[in-house]
């Protein structure tokens, strides 16, 4: 199959080639950013599902695509459905989930982003989780999140071979690289954060001992796959909370993954205690990006390839954003959830604007109770996994049903959207 002419006249950033920093060329700027999929099977495998979620991607015209969160830890799920990557899985079905970007669109990249939910992980799941310390979560999250243990220094040890195990696997599986998902409140971030890593050990204490998590996973994966393979990372600018994770924390991480070799970051923000990655007040509304002053200054202290997530919605913000040297991609993730035709329609229509849709079913509570700032995404990309398109102003009673069932809350299984 020949690869997708994006090319165009009005967007001559957006659709020019990059080269990371192994040499690896990437077809354009356009990065689609994790989301969760929920499209798991009961032996937590990738399925026909996935496979038809990332031909509709690929087929768009993204240059760079992200994998919802893949699970290191069998025994450590963030939600239900996930996917986990450990030497216990066939290889097959991941290897027919990359093929679904690099055999559809010549030149795609496929990443896969790996994760350990820590303490994140819901009382359904995780009846003891674990976290650098025990440390609950708060702001009303204690009725749906068990208080976690604290993690011994030998289990931290093998926590570290378990991402690299899961890297050194999905380049095996034809994947294109892999992010290490070191934002959000999930484990990673959750060692970087004084609030909710209080040890005193090597492991926690100063940034330095804070980060120690972070730096040992990216050194063990690179040990295992090498200087030609692609390794990203997702951080929080800032954990937007009273102790938690801060700028300068960030700016101090950027600067020791730069000196170690990373080959891409991105900048995203927020915990489930405080969710500046579903739509934050550090947006404007003329820059449209969530994170972008950031980046700027990140790029005052990096030359690694950066890439920001959250609010970008118009071609020309993009543009600008481009042409701003701060960051050299652009990062998606609703919008290509609403139309994975994102790219190709951005090319054809230098005033296009994205489409959010309308994630709500009219009643705040039942909204905020069902997580619908997420789950209706879920259901659009579910729809994406049986070969329909998405649908933009699908109810989101829709997703509330859906999520009745998954949750065996139901004897009566609903009519999928």
């Amino acid at each position: 199959m020949n690869s997708v002419n994006l090319s165009c006249d009005h967007a001559p950033t957006l659709y020019s080639k990059f080269s990371l920093p192994g040499g690896q060329s990437v077809n354009n700027r356009f990065f689609k950013s994790a989301m969760s999929e929920q499209l798991g099977n009961s032996r937590l495998l990738p399925d026909q599902r996935l496979v038809r979620v990332y031909q509709r991607w690929a087929k768009g015209g993204t240059g760079v695509l992200v994998t919802g969160n893949v699970m290191v830890d069998r025994e450590a799920l963030g939600e239900y459905k996930n996917v986990v990557l450990d030497e216990q899985q066939d290889l097959q079905p991941f290897c027919a989930w990359a093929e679904a970007a690099t055999q559809t669109q010549p030149g795609a990249h496929i990443w896969m982003q790996l994760n350990h939910p820590g303490k994140q992980s819901p009382k359904n799941l995780s009846p003891q989780p674990v976290a650098p310390s025990a440390v609950a979560l708060g702001r009303g999250l204690e009725a749906a999140f068990n208080k976690p243990r604290e993690l011994s220094d030998a289990e931290i040890l093998k926590l570290v071979e378990k991402f690299a195990t899961s890297a050194a696997l999905a380049q095996e599986a034809g994947f294109t690289g892999v992010q290490i998902h070191a934002a959000h409140g999930y484990l990673v971030n959750q060692f970087l954060s004084p609030h909710h890593n209080r040890r005193t050990d090597r492991w926690g204490g100063s940034s330095e001992n804070r980060r120690r998590f972070c730096l040992e996973i990216y050194r063990a994966i690179r040990a295992r796959v090498g200087k030609g393979f692609p390794v990203a990372i997702k951080i929080n600018s800032a954990d937007f909370q009273k102790g938690g994770f801060d700028e300068n924390d960030a700016f101090d991480l950027i600067r020791v993954l730069s000196e170690e070799g990373m080959d891409h970051i991105e900048i995203s923000g927020g915990n489930y205690e405080s969710p500046a990655m579903t739509g934050a007040k550090q947006s404007t509304v003329e820059r449209e990006a969530y994170f972008l002053t950031f980046a700027e200054r990140a790029r005052e202290i990096t030359d690694v390839p950066l890439a920001v997530t959250g609010g970008f919605r118009s071609v020309n913000a993009m543009e600008q954003a481009l042409a701003s040297n701060a960051i050299d991609f652009i990062g998606l993730a609703r919008p290509l959830a609403i139309n994975p035709d994102l790219p190709r329609c951005a090319a054809a229509d230098s005033s296009y604007i994205a489409e959010t849709g309308n994630p709500t079913c009219g009643v705040r509570a039942v909204d905020t109770m069902f997580m619908m700032a997420i789950g209706w995404y879920e259901t659009q990309i579910a729809r994406m996994a049986k070969g329909k398109n998405p649908k933009p102003n699908l109810s989101g009673w829709w997703t509330v049903l859906d999520a009745v069932w998954s949750m065996g809350m139901s004897s009566i299984k609903p009519r999928r959207a």
